[in-house]
């Protein structure tokens, strides 16, 4: 296995959206051996996910480990998000140091296939869902600290109309 160098901010590669893998292409050798690669780097550097883009892959494919379960998740799509949403602290390995509040939906579910090719449904809420969040939204070239200026766009917006 190979630790991977992690693709940081401002590479271009982290604001573009990735391509599908093909059904047929997950059980491939070098899908199967990336998929291993991304899962040694993103614990190598004590994260929680890590997203094809962020080692410089544009692929839709991202890994999760969350209260000791792994998620390999391929051509993920988030298939519901709850109304409400919380605040959290979020961190991004391809952001070192840089800790945000970044508002999330609290609950959502997302299919996707697993590294067998599998098609599997998610449904998760509190942190897991956060992680899927942003994991996801690099995988559609959004970045965690574009919802923070959101959020900071509108709170001085609402702070000059007083």
């Amino acid at each position: 296995m190979t630790n991977l160098t992690i693709t940081l901010y401002p590479d271009p590669i982290l604001q573009r959206k990735t391509e599908r893998i093909a059904i047929a292409d997950i059980k491939k050798a070098s899908t199967k051996k990336l998929i291993s690669n991304m899962l040694e780097t993103m614990d190598a550097n004590n994260g929680v996910g890590l997203a094809a883009p962020q080692v410089g892959k544009s692929l839709r494919l991202c890994v999760i480990r969350s209260n000791k379960e792994t998620y390999v998740l391929v051509n993920p799509t988030i298939q519901y998000k709850s109304w409400a949403k919380e605040t959290g602290e979020e961190g991004c390995l391809s952001f070192p140091g840089k800790f945000i509040q970044v508002k999330r939906h609290k609950k959502v579910r997302v299919k996707a296939h697993d590294q067998n090719g599998e098609s599997i449904t998610i449904k998760a809420e509190g942190f897991l869902a956060r992680v899927l969040q942003h994991e996801i939204d690099h995988l559609d070239g959004k970045l965690y600290i574009e919802k923070e200026a959101k959020s900071r766009k509108k709170l001085s917006k609402n702070l000059d109309e007083k």
